[in-house]
């Protein structure tokens, strides 16, 4: 087969993270804004090309005021750096539905290379008779390699925010027209 250009179904897609908050629990959160581009040969996705790009802007951890500090010089920075940009460079089949998707991650103007294990939940027609595919991804990114420091010592020992920041991400896409 030839490689397809995919159209992302943003409605049915979730960029969601976790970080250890105080060393005891974790805080929430997603991005509801993203691009994605992503054209693949369905029969060999090994060869994919994928570009995601994340709306910085758009975190929302259930509490503005959090929010509003991750989008400071503190963070994210958003009003000079506003994305978060991934760019696949390798993708490898580890069984007939994981594959290692390693590519050139972009926050703050820093890019590291880092893999996701990404898992091909299946293909089905919907009743509009298109048809859909459903991945998810996982991986753990150190915010601190990426210039996102900002912490704090707490009385009782440790910190108030952990380094490694935990991805899920759920796509749905189809083929486009």
């Amino acid at each position: 087969m030839t490689k397809t250009t995919f159209k992302v179904d943003p409605t049915h897609t979730s960029v969601d993270f976790s970080v250890k908050h105080m060393m005891v629990s974790k805080v929430k959160g997603t991005f509801h804004d993203f691009q994605v581009q992503f054209v693949a040969d369905p029969e060999d996705l090994t060869t994919a090309e994928i570009v995601f790009d994340i709306d910085a802007n758009s975190i929302d951890t259930r509490n503005k005021d959090r929010d509003g500090h991750l989008k400071t010089g503190d963070f994210f920075e958003i009003e000079k750096y506003p994305s978060i940009l991934f760019k696949s460079t390798n993708i490898v089949k580890k069984s007939d539905d994981e594959y290692a998707v390693t590519g050139d991650v972009t926050i703050k103007d820093v890019t590291k290379q880092e893999t996701f294990k990404v898992v091909f939940e299946g293909q089905g027609q919907d009743p509009w008779g298109n048809q859909v595919f459903g991945f998810n991804a996982e991986g753990t990114l150190n915010r601190e390699a990426y210039g996102l420091t900002y912490n704090a010592a707490l009385e009782t020992g440790g910190v108030l925010i952990g380094k490694d920041i935990k991805f899920s991400i759920d796509l749905e896409a189809m083929k486009e027209a």
